[in-house]
Order: structure tokens, then sequence, then C-alpha cells
């Protein structure tokens, strides 16, 4: 018997986990534990049934696991509103058996797909991590900045949990099948594809044989959508029995690339009239390098055409009409010196044009993790490598600043608070729910001046999506256990998510040659699910389109 558990949240779109699992059917035995009364509702169809583990008869099938064997497909965090209800340690435990899992395969390394990792190795897990190579690299980077914020502050602690880790790891390079077990008449085979959602990401094909019974079972991950900067688009697996999909955007579709790209120069453009700071809220990997690629191709297009003239009274350029801040300038990029001295201010006549404006990104980790994705530029799509190889580095341009120091920080923040000097900050987390981020927002939600702009899902129950839903109405939001009003305007651009739109999904389930037997949809809100549960059983009526729950 071949079996898939959802061990995570399958209602929202964190703290992914599943597991494949191998049993051999053995009569007299009963794999379904000691529960009676475990039968399907009256109208599940057989593929219904196996999806929450139950005889399509309403009886329980008398089997036995020999062997026991399994892998688990991502490890992840819960956020937002499933973080409410399991954010102790206790909650956060592993609260399933672990001793017959073989493997972990990582599909990315997104906190909602591997945060839990250092409390699976705390449950006793012992085995391989599997991922890609780009993963490999990026993996110990993600937990240990994870370790530090919910686990531990003891840096010796850290850095043998991190040394575990990396002797754990196992890169597998995309396309290249790679035994994990085969062992007691079941093995199985996994593989790794692109799924264009980060760098590194991954959808997962599974080989598996239990006995006379053999199957292969693709989990998505998280998909990309197409033509997403820097990343080629996921294409179809050749075949897929039974398919784990996700279902983030199940109900929506994306702007394509020249309508979203157009629309982020002039939702730019708007928010710097009146001299604000534009906050984007990004995740660390994926939305932040996406996003720095974008605009340096549009300073790269619209270089000397300006943006705005300069406000009366004000002076948009700082105390230098000149000033171009160097990538690793810090503070001098704000006008500030290190002592904190404000610029000079004046009537100018000069605009600022694309080529002068700084764009900052304030995160350690995704000034890493952008380091990561210059170094890895094999990976990139051919546009992407088109563009480094005409002269220009869309991740290292001149008017990019990056602030790394807490100190820097704080003194970023007072000083755009209190000035009106146009800039663009890219700060994490994308959901701000934590991060610096946050200091951002309490220093500048107060006034209309400034403009957040969302490119990116906010999950319910965080502070994002709050700001999202109550900022158009003139309401507030909580931070840090403190109500901020939102007077600053609220934007988003939804191309620019890092998932698949509903389209999207829809062609890459379609696209597998033989439609699967049976479709499970998960990591996605109610709503969004079932919309793409409606699609799928449309299209292919053969398949059964379940919701684990």
């Amino acid at each position: 018997m071949i079996d898939i558990i959802h061990h995570g949240a399958v209602d929202g779109v964190t703290g992914s986990c599943h597991e494949l699992r191998l049993l051999q059917a053995i009569k007299g035995s009963d794999p379904l534990g000691s529960d009676p009364t475990h039968k399907p509702a009256p109208d599940s169809t057989q593929a219904q049934a196996r999806a929450i583990g139950v005889s399509p008869q309403g009886g329980r099938p008398r089997r036995k696991r020999v062997p026991n064997l399994g892998i688990l497909i991502d490890c992840g965090l819960f956020q937002g509103t499933e973080a409410k209800t399991r954010s102790t340690a206790e909650d956060l435990a592993i609260e399933f058996p672990i001793s017959h899992i073989r493997a972990l395969v990582v599909t990315h390394v997104h906190i909602d797909h591997v945060g839990r990792i250092p409390y699976l190795l705390a449950a006793g897990f012992d085995g391989p991590i599997i991922c890609s190579e780009p993963s490999a690299i990026m993996l110990p980077e993600i937990l240990e900045d994870a370790l530090k914020i919910g686990f531990t502050r003891n840096r010796g602690l850290i850095n043998r949990v991190l040394d575990v880790i990396r002797s754990r790891i196992v890169p597998v390079p995309y396309g290249q099948w790679h035994s994990v077990f085969d062992e007691g008449g079941a093995s199985l085979k996994v593989r790794l594809q692109r799924a264009g959602h980060i760098l590194g990401s991954a959808y997962v094909e599974c080989d598996a044989v239990s006995g006379a019974e053999s199957e292969r079972i693709v989990f998505s991950g998280d998909l990309g959508a197409p033509h997403s900067p820097l990343l080629p688009e996921p294409s179809p697996p050749e075949r897929a029995d039974r398919l784990v999909i996700e279902s983030t955007y199940g109900d929506k579709n994306h702007e394509d690339r020249e309508t979203r790209r157009y629309r982020l120069k002039a939702v730019l453009e708007h928010a710097l009239e009146d001299g604000g700071t534009v906050l984007i809220p990004a995740f660390s990997i994926g939305r932040t390098q996406e996003l720095l690629y974008e605009i340096e191709g549009l300073i790269a297009e619209f270089g000397d055409e300006a943006i705005l003239q300069a406000a009366k009274g004000s002076d948009p350029l700082g105390s230098d009409p000149t000033l171009l801040p160097a990538a690793d300038s810090r503070l001098g990029a704000f006008g500030v010196s290190p002592q904190g001295d404000r610029p000079r201010s004046g009537p100018r006549s000069k605009p600022l044009t694309w080529r002068n404006l700084e764009i900052v990104v304030d995160s350690p980790l995704a000034a890493e993790f952008t380091r990561i994705y210059r170094d890895l530029k094999p990976f990139w799509d051919e546009e992407a490598r088109a563009v480094v190889s005409s002269g220009r580095h869309p991740l290292s341009f001149e008017q990019l600043t990056v602030i790394n120091s807490h100190e820097d920080h704080l003194n970023a923040v007072n000083y755009l608070a209190k000035s009106h000097r146009p800039c663009v900050v890219l700060a994490g987390s994308g959901m701000c729910a934590g991060g610096r981020v946050v200091n951002y927002l309490k220093a500048m939600l107060g006034e209309a001046r400034n403009d957040v702009l969302f490119v990116g899902y906010q999950a319910a129950g965080t502070p994002g999506r709050d700001i999202l839903t109550y900022g158009p109405r003139g309401g507030w939001v909580e931070l840090d256990g403190e109500r901020y009003d939102i007077r600053a305007q609220v934007h988003t651009v939804g191309g620019y998510s890092a998932h698949a739109g509903q389209e999207d999904l829809l062609r890459f389930v379609e696209g597998i040659p033989q439609p699967p037997s049976e479709i499970r949809i998960v990591h996605g809100d109610d709503g969004a699910k079932r919309a793409l549960q409606g699609k799928l059983r449309d299209s292919l009526p053969e398949a059964a389109v379940v919701i684990p729950n």
C-alpha cells in the first residue's frame, strides 16, 4: 500500500509537511489503528476515501505495515492565523511518528516549508535532507536565522545544529533520479524538477514500489508564475498517477509581465510625488531579488526620465544633487553622516530621475540571499543571463544601498520618517509579521505622504493582511501589541507573487500527458482551494479532485 499523509496545515498557506508512506498488505492486521468508527462519508469515491485513509466500503482493511517506510516532503513553520494557534514549543514539536522516516525532501527554503527542521532533528530524525543544489547552499542560511529568532540565542548551540544540518544535506541535480531506499519489498526514488518559485525551488516526482503496487506521485511544492524575473517557468511532469498541488492563488490570476512591470513603474512614480518613502515588505528570498531585477530594468530603460519635479522647499537629492550611493554605502545614501547630521535643504529645480532614485534593501538576510543569487547565475533564466552578458548588474546596481547593522537601520528609519527624501525601501518580513519592516511601519504608517506597496500574498491573521484590508478604509493595525493608524496609501501589484495563478496551475496540471487519477489540493485558503477544485473537476472529469482534511 502506498499512502499520503498530511502532517502540516492543510488549511491556509503555511506549515507545509507531507508524508509518503509505503506499506505492504498482509492479511490479518489493521493499519488504521483502534478506531472502529472511522468511516468515509457516504458519497466518497474510492480515491476520496483513500485521501482520508479509509476503505471505500466503510470497513477497515485488514493489512499490516510491513515494512513501514516513508519520507517527508517539507517540514515548515506556521504563520498568520495558523501560528496563533500553534506558537508554543509544544505545539511546534513533531507530534507524528518518525522512526520509519528515511529522508526529508525539501522543495524550497521558505520558512513555511523548512522552519520546523530543527524540531524534526530534536525529535530524533537522523536521515538525509534531500534538496536541489541551490537549496543546499541556502538552507543553512535560512535556518540560522530561524534558529536565532525562534529556537535559541546560544551561538554554540546554533552552530552545532547547523553543522548537523550541513552534514545531512544531499544536493541532487534537477532531472536526476535519486534512490532513497530499497528494502523489504519496498523502494522509492525521487527526482527534482524546476518549480520556478524561488531559486532552487523544485517539485518532487516520487517513484514508489510496495510489493506488486507501483505509482508515481508528484508533490508540487510551491509553483512559480510564468515569466517571473530570473527563473524559468515550471514544465509539467511527464507522468503523475497522483498529484498533490498547492492552491495559494487557486481563485485568481496574475497580470502579465509587461502589465505588472509598468504598473510597478506607475505606482512608484505616483508614490514618490509627495517626497515620501515607498515601503515594500518583501521576503528575503525570491521576491526581493525579483523586485531588484525589475527596478534595475526600469532604471536602465527610463534612466534620464523624470519621476517627479523637486518639491518646493525641499531637496530630494539631499545635500548633493549628484549623489549616487555606492552599493556598499550606508548612512551616506540618506544624506546623513555617521554622526547623524541633517543634509542641507532648499528648493531645487533639478527633477528626480530614475537614474538617481535610491533603492534600499534593509535586511541582512535579504542581502545575503541576493549575494547567493548573484553567485548562482547558471540557474537564472536565459533573459537574466543575457542582461548580465550585456554588462548590466541587475542585483548590484549603483543606485542600490544595503543596510546591515541594526544601528544603521534605526538611523535610516528615523531619517526617512522626518525627511521628505524620496526613497524605495525593501525590508522583511513579507507579511509584516516581524523583522525590520515593522519599525518602518510604526514610523511611517501615520503619514499620508508615505506608501506601502504589497507585491505578494498576505496570509490571514498577519499585519500585512490587516494593512491591506483596513488601510484603504482609514483603519488601524496592531504591531507589537500597539495600534497604529493607517494614513499611508496602500497599493498592490499582484503580478509579482512568486506563486502561480489559477490559469498557471491549471496549465501545469492539464499539461500532464495522462491525467492523474487523484489530485489533492493543499496549501491555500478555503476559497482558493474550492475554486481550483471546481476548475479541475470541469477540465479533468476523470480525476478525483479532493481537498484533504
